[in-house]
């Protein structure tokens, strides 16, 4: 196996694997914390209409995914924070609407014949140094974000009310949340899929939440656990050749289902 090592894609699928879990334990914390998990589910969703639109302009996927998200988190953020008695359907609408752009768009792509399970279940032995590269300022990138106001987004995701008082501008955190969740679903696309990337998103996150409750230290643990997941789920789908999202989830769940039994028992 490990001979396996010295090909550049292994390399590669190792190493975004450990380069996106930081991403997940940071933003999966804050999605957890600020009970936005079907929101970052309406994003990710929403990007394959900049998946599909890129696909049928002949533009970079990478690109169109992430502009779409984007807008998708900016919209979602100004919709829910206007009319929070409508998020389940501003949800639905949104879901919907960016598959079904997608869709449409990759449907009208004659002569293209694009890998769609690649981008719903996710592919991480096609990781790219391109993608690589964009874990890593992506990492960057976020660890600087929420270095920087890290008490502001402490504030606001325990107390929004607190937050009003303080002078600390909801809006503007929560939709940079919404932001950082869309960057870091693009990416985790490549990893487990769209379709499976609010378990990993939120799995590492709820089970370090057994164990602490201070969001630093939440971080920090579900960065560790996003780790396992994908190293160890990676390793399982070399060794019974099954999906390598689909493994990394069902890791994920068997771990977060033992641990909910041992302290339900004891």
């Amino acid at each position: 196996m490990f001979e396996l090592l010295e090909y550049n894609f292994i390399q590669n699928a190792l190493l975004s694997a450990i380069l996106i879990s930081i991403a997940i334990g940071i933003v999966g914390s804050l999605i957890v914390v600020n009970k936005i998990t079907f929101l970052s589910g309406a994003i990710a969703h929403s990007s394959y209409g900049g998946i599909g639109i890129c696909v049928y302009l002949g533009l970079p996927v990478f690109l169109g995914a992430n502009v779409f998200a984007v807008i998708s988190a900016i919209i979602i953020a100004f919709i829910t924070l206007n009319n929070k008695s409508r998020i389940d359907s501003i949800i639905g609408m949104m879901w919907a609407t960016g598959m079904a752009i997608g869709i449409i768009f990759i449907d009208l792509s004659s002569g293209y014949n694009v890998d769609l399970m690649s981008y719903l279940f996710g592919s991480i032995l096609a990781v790219s140094n391109f993608d690589i590269y964009y874990m890593i300022a992506l990492d960057i990138f976020i660890i600087l974000l929420v270095g920087v106001f890290y008490q502001q987004i402490l504030i606001v995701s325990y107390d929004s009310q607190f937050a009003l008082l303080r002078g600390i501008s909801l809006k503007f955190f929560y939709t940079l949340i919404l932001v950082l969740c869309a960057l870091s679903v693009v990416a985790a696309i490549k990893v487990v899929g769209l379709i499976l990337v609010i378990a990993l998103l939120t799995i590492p996150t709820y089970l370090a939440e057994m164990f602490v409750n201070k969001l630093s230290s939440m971080m920090i643990i579900s960065t560790l656990l996003s780790i396992i997941f994908t190293l160890g789920g990676l390793s399982l789908s070399y060794i019974f050749d099954i999906s390598s999202g689909a493994s990394i989830i069902l890791l994920a769940i068997s771990i977060l289902s033992c641990v909910k039994l041992w302290k339900y028992l004891f």
